[in-house]
């Protein structure tokens, strides 16, 4: 019973979560490749032209894979993630929970995160959609993140 135990206490120890591996520019962009390639066949376009509108949105805007391997947007600190699955994209805001919400699209109960589930092209296109994005930039601009998504201290 005691080498069980100590068999999984060094599994557990291998699989560091917090520690993310750094990569490069163009190993992000595989790794990101990959994750949105193992969803739905039928929803990549729609994770594609996400992707296009956050790059084009928010210029200086990085894509990035946390130490989950999901694929986020880090602007002054992450600002959005999106994982793609059965059904659709999930595009969730790191700060949802501090956004104005006006045509009500994020869903969600967490304590700072909200949501936006994604099946169409026409979804991603709509204007509200954007204006999430480009606030959740302008707050991480006024109030950066640390990596462990605390606000940062002004020093």
């Amino acid at each position: 019973m005691a080498t069980k135990r100590t068999a999984t206490a060094a599994k557990k120890a291998g699989k560091d979560k917090t520690a993310a591996q750094p990569l490069s520019s163009r190993g992000v962009a595989k790794a990101f490749d990959a994750c949105v390639q193992r969803g739905n066949a039928a929803l990549r376009p729609v994770a594609e032209e996400l992707r296009r509108l956050v790059k084009k949105a928010v210029t200086g805007s990085r894509e990035t894979v946390n130490p989950w391997g999901i694929p986020t947007f880090d602007f002054h600190g992450p600002i959005c993630f999106l994982m793609v699955g059965k059904n659709q994209v999930t595009f969730g805001f790191t700060r949802g929970t501090s956004l104005t919400d006006s045509a009500e699209l994020l869903e969600g109960t967490g304590k700072n995160l909200r949501h936006v589930k994604l099946k169409e092209m026409a979804q991603v296109r709509d204007p509200n959609l954007r204006r999430l994005i480009l606030e959740a930039a302008a707050l991480n601009r006024k109030t950066p993140l640390t990596a462990s998504m605390r606000v940062k201290n002004a020093t």
